[in-house]
């Protein structure tokens, strides 16, 4: 057997982890793998190389993916020729020139819709999720969702500092597009005062009237707020616009409108900060590391027994699957009434 990898859309921590998992885990049934560079901009253009054990030494705790990625490709309507037009055939064409009895597409919810896809264009697909977002419908936790969460809460430590010793309100803006994980919990690790997600649009009078009531104290205010976070009656802040992109809107700038809107209304200087891509570098956490292992190993296994067509996915503790159709350009968002929105509401934190 001859099994494809790639890794789809942005990058985050775990991916070599995967990688690695999905290479030795086949190579242990005999399999030969090969990594398509560049996600499926390769698979289009036919770049791929053979991935033995020692070209997957030593990168478990390595960031980023040794076989590159790119997330504007989508062999079905290509963005390199005006107007876009599905070259989908030429990428399969690769993969029958290539010898492949089946692909592991590794990605998020846009990577997992074009895998879906491919497998019904005939290239047997398993889909691994992937996204610092945790937003993929049907499995309980991505990996990169950890990482991200701790450069947060680290960043929310910092930023802590120096709010408490100028009595400043301080915004610190993560990302999760239009699902509010990442601020959620990144919020409650560091302990944030007000958490402000795309789910609950906020009021500024509340949120201002909760900063001078702690101003009156004589305390900061720390607020975690998601890039995709909004006012009632606003849009989303948006940073550019994407025509014919897969995802059109780059979301950023909440943090600083929320800033503007604040700071006429209180007495202390009020502050943000954008942590942007520092949320995907890095090294992944020891939770990131064993997730991303069991997904490439639970993707090795589907694909050894043909059960092609599905993704990996955690469900409470357990690693099964799901079909890629019940996956494919679907988000999860933070549902009303979760758990870690009524602990922060029984620890008297602002949601908005």
């Amino acid at each position: 057997m001859k099994v494809g990898v790639l890794t789809g859309g942005g990058d985050c921590p775990g991916l070599n982890a995967v990688i690695r998992a999905v290479t030795l885990a086949l190579q242990q049934r005999g399999a030969t793998v090969l990594g398509i560079e560049q996600g499926f901009r390769g698979l289009l253009e036919g770049r791929a190389r053979e991935l033995l054990p020692a070209d997957v030494s030593g990168i478990l705790a390595e960031g980023g993916t040794i076989l590159g990625t790119d997330n504007t490709c989508d062999p079905f309507a290509d963005r390199a020729t005006q107007p876009p037009r599905d070259r989908s055939a030429e990428a399969l064409a690769h993969a029958r020139g290539w010898g492949l009895d089946a692909l592991v597409a590794i990605g998020g919810d846009g990577s997992m819709a074009i895998a879906h896809r491919f497998h019904e264009a005939g290239l047997p697909v398993v889909g691994v999720p992937k996204t610092i977002d945790n937003d993929l419908a049907h499995t309980d936790r991505t990996f990169g969702f950890d990482s991200a969460v701790a450069v947060v809460a680290e960043a929310l430590d910092r930023l802590a500092t120096t709010a408490r010793s100028h009595r400043r309100v301080m915004l610190c803006e993560t990302m999760g597009r239009y699902a509010g994980w990442i601020a959620l919990e990144g919020g409650l690790a560091g302990a944030a005062d007000v958490i402000l997600l795309p789910e609950r649009p906020y009021s500024v009078d509340a949120v201002a009237a909760f900063c001078a009531a702690r101003e009156a104290q004589g305390l900061s205010t720390l607020i975690c707020i998601a890039e995709g976070a909004h006012a009632a009656g606003e849009g989303l802040a948006v940073r550019a616009h994407l025509p014919g992109s897969p995802d059109p809107l780059r979301l950023g700038g909440a943090a600083e409108r929320l800033q503007n809107a604040l700071q006429p209304r209180l007495n202390c200087e009020v502050r943000s900060v954008v942590l942007g891509h520092t949320q995907r570098g890095g090294t992944p956490t020891a939770y990131d590391r064993v997730l991303a292992t069991r997904f490439g190993v639970a993707a090795a296994g589907l694909v050894s027994r043909g059960e092609f067509g599905r993704m990996v996915a955690l469900q409470g503790n357990a690693c099964g699957s799901v079909a890629l159709a019940d996956v494919a350009g679907r988000n999860r968002v933070v549902p009303e009434g979760h758990e870690l929105l009524r602990a922060a509401d029984a620890l008297g934190l602002c949601l908005g």
